[in-house]
């Protein structure tokens, strides 16, 4: 018998998700294969992932570019949809994206994302490296390769990019404030340590002047005045963020000096 071929394999990388990596795959089901990467993963995520039959790829990486670029090896379909396991793909989407996968004569297609903070839908204000409405998280394998990063590596793509979907992942970006500024401090880290790695650290004057353009790009440009207190916060952030990652990396540099 010819097996069917793959056309849509859904990727989803994950660490220690055990909370989250049913209600993600479960709406993932419409793809021809899944695929989970598990770095580092000391929980359940494994078994509970089991049951959807996916791929499994197992490692331990620093480099986030790396786990993704892994991922995207082990696929195995003409089309890959990526997912972060806090994103859930809703039916309509499902559409959407078979419907590309059908007709589409481009390498590559930006998704919506509709970011959730609670039980709260936020609109605006996303962007600077602290968020985003939109990527291209739908593409043909082979056309995207990911950067040598910690947080948020670069890409390289090849081919052309079509429409975007008209519907998308929603993103449980945040649990609340807390969870927020968590991921500021966690994203500073990892940033910092790429910083570092990279031996050109930046300046302070330059990254002051990165927090206004931060600031003003996701506070005004982007309309996060429009969700009130929470996109005064996340303008905050998404300002900070550069400024933290270079205080991070200079503290590192000046202790390593001293020893």
């Amino acid at each position: 018998m010819t097996q069917k071929p793959v056309r849509l394999s859904a990727l989803v990388v994950t660490h220690n998700e055990e909370d989250r990596i049913v209600a993600c795959l479960e709406k993932l089901t419409f793809a021809d294969q899944l695929v989970v990467v598990l770095d580092k993963c000391t929980d359940k995520t494994k078994t509970l992932a089991a049951k959807f039959n996916p791929v499994f790829v197992e490692g331990s990486w620093d480099i986030e570019g790396d786990r993704r670029n892994a991922g995207l090896a082990a696929c195995e379909g003409e089309w890959i949809l990526e997912v972060d396991a806090d994103e859930h793909a809703t039916p309509e989407m499902a559409a959407d994206v078979m419907e590309v996968v059908a007709s589409s004569t481009a390498d590559r297609h930006q998704v919506p994302i509709y970011n959730y903070i609670g039980d709260r839908f936020v609109q605006y204000g996303w962007g600077a490296s602290f968020g985003t409405s939109s990527r291209p998280g739908l593409f043909r394998k082979g056309t995207k390769v990911w950067g040598q990063q910690r947080l948020h590596p670069s890409l390289t793509w090849t081919g052309a990019e079509g429409a975007p979907i008209a519907h998308g992942l929603i993103h449980y970006v945040d649990k609340d404030v807390d969870d927020m500024l968590k991921r500021l401090l966690s994203y500073s880290r990892a940033r910092a340590a790429d910083l570092v790695e990279s031996g050109n650290i930046g300046s302070l004057a330059n990254n002051i002047r990165r927090f206004f353009s931060r600031f003003f790009k996701c506070y005004v440009a982007r309309k996060g005045y429009k969700e009130g207190a929470m996109g005064l916060l996340i303008a905050l952030c998404a300002g900070l963020y550069p400024v933290l990652s270079y205080l991070r990396a200079r503290l590192i540099l000046e202790a390593q000096a001293k020893k």
